[in-house]
């Protein structure tokens, strides 16, 4: 180790939304780190490259689901690696580039590819070689959880971080986990033809959403994989068949495993207790709502500093976080008003805001107003007799407190909801003060926010 750190103006840990550096920053003296693959997870394994495997999962499904609309279309059989190499030829490239743009064009910015641990206040450690700076923002992500079941490890197995990478489309594909990546990747692989058997530690899939959504997710999901809820595996091994799942006297084959049992903050192994940050109990950083730690001059943002996991959530931070680093005497906050997600599997789920399970547990009394696809008219020409759109509506202020909805296009008929509550629209001025495409399936949100106003 030197003598004496290498001083920079800020320092960048993580080259995810990290990597979104500003131009009002093209004078300062800039590290950046990243122990990983260039452009973190979003771009390389997760949001980008999962909906890339969505889509033609959504067209299969469709057309397996057609005899509902008269038709009689088949599905051959997918082809994994072709389907597998468009989507990484085009996404490994951007990882390439966005790296040797770091690397070799930006006459302000260092790149140090390394892991980066505090070993003092506004100092860290690459490795061998220290560095400090005036800022520090921290962007350095999650990792894949591991649950502790006996011979998983020995066994082998996959995570979101290798799943839609393998050599070839498994015809058995074990899943542990009821979140929104066993959700995804599930439809993905049932929808190109593999039997998906999915091992919860609930009794619902995506509990976190509005129990109602919930409810009607896993048991229409249900129909597609073999699932197991409130059971998961005991033991796993490998035999020369197959790995074995052992749960609760059954054995189940399959020919590959995925884990997905959440995330876990990147925090332990930047030492960052060394650097005199505080931590939540499960591991993420405190920040405050100018995304500052509680070491001075140290920033966090991302998954490591919030319970969101969502890309655009990340985005908005370092927007925050990037100009309160330069702007110390104009500070501004981070807004979680209104936060959206979606679920992109078959249905898809959205949501935003409130469940009807949240406001009870707050006190807080609701206008709930519903109404089914079927009661459309582009819900009868979808044949549509599963989805539903939910709406919470305060009836003192008349405000939107919450949106929930599971059907085709779920992300896209939220948006409006979005921007009313983002924005405080009461319900009253978004139903009923403007026009609603007739007969466009957003009627779905304009009836359920009708349906509320007239509860109150």
């Amino acid at each position: 180790m030197q003598d004496q750190p290498d001083r920079y103006d800020l320092i960048i840990i993580g080259t995810g939304s990290g990597n979104a550096i500003p131009a009002y920053l093209d004078d300062w003296k800039i590290a950046v780190v990243e122990r990983d693959v260039f452009g973190g997870t979003c771009i390389n394994r997760g949001c980008v490259p999962s909906k890339m495997f969505v889509l033609p999962a959504d067209v299969a499904h469709e057309a397996l689901d057609s005899a509902r609309l008269g038709l009689d279309v088949q599905v051959g059989s997918a082809d994994w690696g072709s389907i597998r190499d468009r989507i990484f030829g085009r996404i490994d490239r951007i990882s390439v580039d966005g790296r040797e743009y770091r690397a070799n064009g930006s006459p302000n910015i260092t790149l140090f590819e390394a892991t980066a641990r505090f070993v003092g206040p506004k100092l860290l450690d690459l490795e061998g070689r220290t560095i400090t700076a005036d800022h520090i923002l921290i962007a350095a992500g999650t990792r894949p959880t591991i649950p502790p079941i006996a011979g998983l490890v020995e066994t082998g197995f996959h995570t979101s971080d290798s799943i839609m990478r393998l050599e070839r489309l498994p015809q058995r594909l074990a899943i542990i986990g009821g979140g929104f990546i066993s959700a995804e990747m599930g439809h993905v692989f049932e929808a190109y033809g593999t039997k998906v058997s999915i091992f919860t530690r609930s009794q619902m899939m995506l509990r976190v959403e509005d129990a109602e959504i919930s409810e009607r997710f896993t048991e229409l999901f249900s129909k597609r994989v073999d699932l197991y809820p409130c059971q998961l595996p005991n033991r796993i091994e490998r035999r020369s068949t197959g790995i074995v799942i052992h749960c609760h006297g059954r054995e189940i084959e399959v020919d590959e495993l995925l884990v997905a049992t959440g995330r876990e903050p990147n925090t332990d192994l930047l030492d960052a207790e060394d650097g005199g940050i505080d931590l939540h109990h499960h591991g993420t950083i405190v920040v405050d709502e100018h995304m500052r730690t509680t070491a001075e001059g140290v920033w966090a943002i991302g998954d490591i500093a919030n319970d969101f996991h969502l890309k655009h959530v990340a985005n908005e931070e370092a927007k925050v976080a990037f100009w309160n680093i330069a702007h110390p005497d104009d500070l501004h906050s981070i807004d979680y008003t209104a936060v959206p997600s979606a679920v992109f599997t078959s249905p898809q789920v959205a949501s935003v805001g409130l469940t009807e399970q949240a406001a009870a547990r707050l006190g807080r009394e609701v206008a709930i107003g519903r109404r089914d696809y079927a009661d459309t008219a582009y819900g009868w020409a979808l044949v549509d007799e599963t989805s539903f759109a939910k709406v919470l509506v305060d009836p003192a202020t008349r405000l939107i407190l919450g949106a929930h909805i599971i059907g085709p296009q779920a992300s896209i008929l939220l948006q409006p909801v979005v921007q009313a509550m983002q924005f405080g629209q009461t319900a009253d001025a978004v139903a009923e003060g403007q026009y609603w495409i007739h007969p466009a399936m957003g009627e779905v949100v304009e009836n359920a926010l009708l349906d509320a106003l007239a509860r109150i």
